[in-house]
């Protein structure tokens, strides 16, 4: 079982970055729910916990302690930038090395996010950061486009395009981890006389509604379909 620990950065009392009418912390709490969701509907053997689910303030020890004492294989924090310019980066600890395991999960969530969000690259960095140098194990932060951008914000304030951001977060992450997709559950519709009756994904239950509708109906066709 792969452990994400997903921290959506700030919270509560600490708005982070504002600018253009938006919040840093709301975005956050966005992508970072949205992550979870996909990486726990998707993909086999993975376990996601979150340092918060909704807006409270969370102290930083807390949110490194919590992965660390959890045994997280991954810590992500999610931020957005401000000062003015445009684009993605990424940030591991200062001193690691390019090599290392964390700059080559950094590598592939790098190359994900810019890849699925259309961000300007402005490249793969490293930073002396708490979430970064608290952790027991590989931890990336990202920042996910510039607050007090215009252009950025405008992206930001859009709900499709900060899905497409945890997209590229989610390809990334299993990309690094080689995680599974689930597999969809092979379902048959039903369908007596042009009307759906009932849709299953059990050969014998399919065989028997066919059964119960031989001679009474004009017409039976049975539809795959995938949950």
């Amino acid at each position: 079982m792969v452990k994400i620990f997903l921290d959506p950065g700030h919270g509560g009392n600490d708005t982070g970055a504002v600018g253009n009418g938006l919040l840093e912390k709301d975005i956050t709490l966005f992508i970072a729910l949205e992550i979870n969701r996909l990486l726990q509907n998707e993909y086999e053997g993975v376990s996601v916990q979150l340092s918060r689910t909704k807006d409270e303030t969370v102290p930083l020890d807390e949110r490194t302690d919590r992965a660390n004492q959890w045994g997280a294989d991954l810590y992500v924090a999610i931020h957005v930038n401000a000062g003015g310019g445009t684009g993605y980066e990424d940030y591991i600890y200062d001193r690691l090395d390019d090599n290392s395991a964390t700059a080559r999960i950094r590598d592939a969530i790098h190359e994900e996010v810019v890849k699925a969000a259309g961000f300007r690259d402005r490249g793969k960095k490293k930073a002396n950061f708490h979430v970064l140098r608290e952790t027991a194990m590989p931890a990336v932060l990202t920042e996910n486009g510039f607050i007090d951008r215009e252009e950025d914000a405008e992206k930001l304030n859009d709900t499709q395009f900060l899905r497409t951001v945890a997209r590229g977060h989610v390809n990334g992450i299993a990309r690094a981890f080689g995680l599974q997709k689930k597999r969809k559950t092979a379902l048959t519709r039903v369908i007596v006389d042009g009307t759906q009756v009932v849709v299953f994904a059990e050969r014998e239950n399919v065989l028997r509604q066919v059964e119960h509708y031989l001679g009474r109906a004009k017409r039976i066709v049975l539809e795959q379909v995938e949950e």
